[in-house]
C-alpha cells in the first residue's frame, strides 16, 4: 500500500505547449515511482491551494523579452503580491524546470525569477533550476534529463518506497494515455444525427456573445495575398502573406503576434498513412484513459485517421529521446530493438545526435527506418509517441488602421539541405507557401499580445530590423503614418538591394511621403560587408540626439544569433563617444532605457 503523502503536483506555463509536453513526460516518470500526480497549467490551478502542497515541480518557458507565458500570468501576479507572508510556502519542497534559448539576452529569466520568488515565500528548493536550452545540439533535454536524474534521487530519499515496493521498470510498457474507439458506419451515422439535433437545439436558444478567437477556438481565415518579396535568383524565398479576418472579432495593435496552426503537407501525410494498418477514412473517438492527460481540443470528435495525421501529429518534428524510450517496446527484431534501446541510454546520446539532430531526421523518416518495429505500433500509442503540432508565432506586419480587416506576416520559407537526400522543409512556412488562394482552405489563427509595445505618439522611434525583423516595424510605421506622425527612423539590412530588399515599395513610398527616414545596409553589394550596426554608427550623432534630446524609443527585431549583440554594442559605443560616458555609465544608461521600455528587443532563433 502506497502512502497518501506521495503526491506530486506539476504546474506548467508556456505559449506553445512545450512545457506541457515536458510536464506530462515527467508525470509518467513519477508514476513509475508510485506517485499520485496532478498536471495542470498554472492559470488553471486554484492558487490558494498552493499552501497545502508538499511537493511541486514547475515547468515554465520564457517568452519575448523575458516575459512569462500567457497561461502563467495570473499565477505569477498572485505570487508577486507584497502581502504574502514570507513563510507562505514553508511546507513545500519544489523544483523548477526552465525552457529557454541562450541566444536571447534574458535566457530562462522566468524560471530564475520563479525559483527566487518561491524561496522568498519559504519554499525549499530540491535543486537549483534546470535551464533547458534550445540552442544545445540535443535541445533542452540535454540539461533537463541530467537534472531530473538528480531530482528523482533526492525525491526518493525524501519519500522512500515502502518495503517490498519497487520502481516500475522501463521494460514494462505503460498503458496509453488515450483509448481509441473505431466507429462502424452505423455508429458514425448515429453520431451525425446527434450533432444535427444539437445544432437544431442551439438555434432555438439565445446565442451567447462570442469571445475573440483563441488557441481553443481559432478563427479560420482565408488567405488573400501571397507575394514573393525576394528576387527569383535569390537563395531565400520570403513572402508577404495576407489573411482576411473581417468578422472575426480579432483586434490587434502594432507589436502584437498572430499564432497560426499549420498542417502537414499532403505528400508528407500520404507517406505516413502508408505506415498505418488502418484506412485514412476510418473515423474514431478518443477516450481519456490517463486522468492527468486532457483530450486534444485540436481534434474533432469523431475524427478521421487522415484528419489526425494532417492536422495533429507533428510527423516532421525531430524525435526526442522519449520517443525511442517508447518505440523500442514494439520492435519484433533484435537488431532494431537493440539500436532503439541504445538511443535511450546516456552513452548513446552522441549516436542519437548524429542520427537524428545533426541531419534533422524527422519522426516519419525514423519510423520508415525501422520496418520491423513500426508495423507493430498500436494506433493509440501514436498519441504518446508523436507530439502534437504546435502553433507558430509571427510578428504582425500590418496596421489595424491602414489594413482594415487584414493581418499580414512576413515569412521566410524554410528549405535547406543536410546529408539526407530530401531537403528539410519548415512545417508552417511551406504549408502556407503551398496554399492555393482560390480553394476554400482556411488557416486557423488567433492573436496574442506581443512583447514589444508602441511608444507615445509625441516621441520619435528608432527601429533596427534586418531581414524579416522589419515585420513589426511595417505595422508600427504604417500605423504612425496614418496619424501623420513623421519621426520614424528605420535601419534595414539585407544581402543585396536587388535580391532581398524586403517591402522596398512600402519603405520608398513612406520615404517619399515624408513619413520615414530610411537607412539601408546591403551586406554583399560591395567588397567589405556592411551591416545595420555599421549604419547605426554612421548616424551616431543623429541617434544620440534622438535618444537623449528628443526622448526616442528604440526597437530591435530579427534573428537572435549575432545581430542583437552587435547592435547593442553599437548603441553602447554611441553613448560613450557622443554622450561622453564610460563603459560602466553606458551600460547603466542602456539598462535604464530598457527599464523604461525605451529600448526593446524582439528576437527569434
Amino acid at each position: 500500500m502506497i502512502e497518501d503523502d506521495r503526491k506530486l503536483l506539476i504546474l506548467y506555463g508556456s505559449q506553445t505547449g512545450t512545457a506541457k509536453d515536458h510536464a506530462e513526460r515527467t508525470a509518467r516518470e513519477a508514476r513509475r515511482r508510485h506517485f499520485m500526480v496532478k498536471v495542470m497549467a498554472m492559470d488553471e490551478y486554484r492558487i490558494a491551494s498552493l499552501i497545502n502542497e508538499k511537493l511541486v515541480l514547475f515547468v515554465c518557458a520564457t517568452t519575448g523579452q523575458g516575459d512569462e507565458p500567457d497561461n502563467m500570468k495570473t499565477f505569477w501576479r498572485f505570487l508577486l503580491r507584497k502581502n504574502l507572508p514570507s513563510d507562505s510556502l514553508s511546507q513545500m519542497s519544489c523544483g523548477v524546470i526552465g525552457l529557454g534559448d541562450s541566444s536571447y539576452l534574458k535566457f530562462n529569466v522566468v524560471a530564475k525569477k520563479l525559483h527566487k520568488r518561491l524561496l522568498q515565500l519559504g519554499a525549499s528548493a530540491i535543486l537549483s533550476p534546470a535551464l533547458g536550452d534550445d540552442q544545445h545540439e540535443l535541445g533542452p533535454d540535454a540539461a533537463i534529463d541530467i537534472w531530473l536524474t538528480f531530482f528523482w534521487n533526492k525525491v526518493q530519499t525524501m519519500y522512500p518506497l515502502p518495503p517490498g515496493v519497487e520502481i516500475i521498470s522501463k521494460d514494462i510498457l505503460s498503458p496509453p494515455r488515450f483509448r481509441v474507439q473505431f466507429l462502424t458506419y452505423e455508429e458514425e451515422k448515429d453520431l451525425a444525427d446527434e450533432v444535427i439535433e444539437e445544432n437544431r437545439a442551439s438555434l432555438e436558444t439565445i446565442p451567447e456573445i462570442e469571445s475573440p478567437p483563441s488557441q481553443a477556438s481559432p478563427f479560420k481565415a482565408r488567405m488573400i495575398g501571397n507575394e514573393k518579396m525576394t528576387a527569383k535568383s535569390h537563395f531565400q524565398d520570403v513572402r508577404l502573406i495576407s489573411f482576411d479576418v473581417q468578422g472575426s472579432k480579432i483586434e490587434y495593435r502594432p507589436g502584437d503576434v498572430v499564432m497560426i496552426y499549420p498542417q502537414n503537407l499532403k505528400e508528407t501525410s500520404t507517406e505516413f498513412l502508408k505506415l498505418l494498418d488502418v484506412s485514412p477514412d476510418q473515423k474514431f473517438i478518443l477516450h481519456q484513459e490517463d486522468l492527468d492527460s486532457t483530450l486534444p481540443t485540436e481534434l474533432p470528435q469523431p475524427c478521421s485517421v487522415q484528419e489526425c495525421v494532417e492536422r495533429y501529429w507533428d510527423i516532421q518534428s525531430i524525435p526526442r529521446r522519449s520517443f525511442f524510450e517508447l518505440l523500442w517496446h514494439f520492435s519484433q527484431d533484435d537488431i532494431e530493438q537493440e539500436k532503439l534501446q541504445e538511443f535511450t541510454t546516456a552513452e548513446g546520446q552522441e549516436e542519437l545526435y548524429s542520427y537524428c539532430n545533426r541531419p534533422h531526421r524527422t519522426v516519419l523518416e525514423v519510423l520508415q527506418d525501422f520496418p520491423h518495429t513500426t508495423p507493430y505500433i498500436p494506433f493509440e500509442y501514436y498519441f504518446d509517441l508523436i507530439p502534437p503540432i504546435k502553433p507558430r508565432a509571427f510578428s504582425i506586419a500590418s496596421s489595424p488602421t491602414v489594413h482594415l480587416g487584414e493581418i499580414h506576416i512576413l515569412i521566410a520559407i524554410v528549405n535547406f539541405k543536410t546529408r539526407l537526400q530530401k531537403p528539410r522543409l519548415g512545417l508552417c512556412s511551406n504549408w502556407l507557401a503551398n496554399i492555393n488562394m482560390e480553394d476554400i482552405s482556411k488557416i486557423p489563427l488567433w492573436v496574442r499580445k506581443g512583447s514589444i509595445t508602441m511608444p507615445p505618439d509625441d516621441v520619435p522611434v528608432v527601429m533596427v530590423g534586418p531581414g524579416t525583423g522589419c515585420a513589426p516595424f511595417r505595422s508600427f510605421i504604417f500605423e504612425r503614418a496614418s496619424r501623420n506622425i513623421v519621426r520614424n527612423y528605420l535601419f534595414f539590412g539585407c544581402r543585396n538591394k536587388c535580391g532581398d530588399f524586403l517591402c522596398s515599395r512600402d519603405w520608398l513610398s513612406l520615404v517619399n511621403s515624408g513619413m520615414l527616414h530610411l537607412f539601408t545596409a546591403y551586406s554583399r553589394d560591395q567588397e567589405h560587408k556592411v551591416y545595420v550596426q555599421h549604419k547605426i554608427l554612421e548616424q551616431a550623432q543623429l541617434v544620440w540626439d534622438l535618444i537623449e534630446e528628443q526622448g526616442a524609443w528604440v526597437y530591435v527585431a530579427g534573428n537572435a544569433k549575432q545581430m542583437p549583440i552587435d547592435v547593442r554594442k553599437a548603441f553602447l559605443k554611441i553613448f560613450q563617444e557622443c554622450g561622453g560616458k564610460t563603459d560602466q555609465q553606458a551600460e547603466k544608461y542602456l539598462k535604464n532605457l530598457e527599464l523604461k521600455k525605451r529600448f526593446q528587443m524582439e528576437v527569434w532563433s
